[in-house]
């Protein structure tokens, strides 16, 4: 049996390498629901009344009870992006964004566009990647 050898420039080796880290990057991303929430949003499960703690750019969401980890998710940022929705051209493609877990979804003052969702984005941050009709998504995210 005669075995061949394939020698790749390192050029290639490099581009391979950086491909597949593309891919790995992308892999470790989880896939769920979206809704989005208005005011009022304190008090919150998370800060009480403290407004302080809410992003100025108003990128913030909360958590459904899969990711709340009895309150261990409170500060943590997700990168959340779009991919599908009922209707067509919902997404926004190209379009990624950054939230902070303020609040937990089933104890939220302010009622989200739809029960039970992993994730509930602020309307802020909810129409930069998705039309804002829309009454939930299905998105993408990772823990940052």
């Amino acid at each position: 049996m005669q075995h061949q050898c394939l020698l790749l420039s390192p050029f290639a080796s490099s581009s391979a390498l950086f491909l597949s880290s593309l891919f790995l990057r992308h892999s470790l991303a989880d896939v769920g629901t979206a809704a989005h929430y208005g005011p009022p949003f304190l008090p919150s499960a998370c800060y009480g009344r403290d407004a302080s703690q809410f992003p100025s750019n108003n990128f913030f969401g909360a958590v459904g009870e899969g990711l709340w980890d009895n309150g261990a998710a409170c500060g943590r940022q997700y990168q959340v992006r779009c991919i599908s929705a009922a209707v067509r051209r919902t997404c926004i493609p190209g379009q990624m964004i950054q939230i902070k877990i303020v609040d937990r979804a089933q104890s939220s003052v302010s009622r989200p566009s739809l029960a039970g969702t992993t994730l509930v984005l602020s309307s802020r941050a909810f129409q930069v990647i998705a039309n804002a009709s829309a009454p939930f998504i299905n998105v993408e995210y990772q823990q940052v």
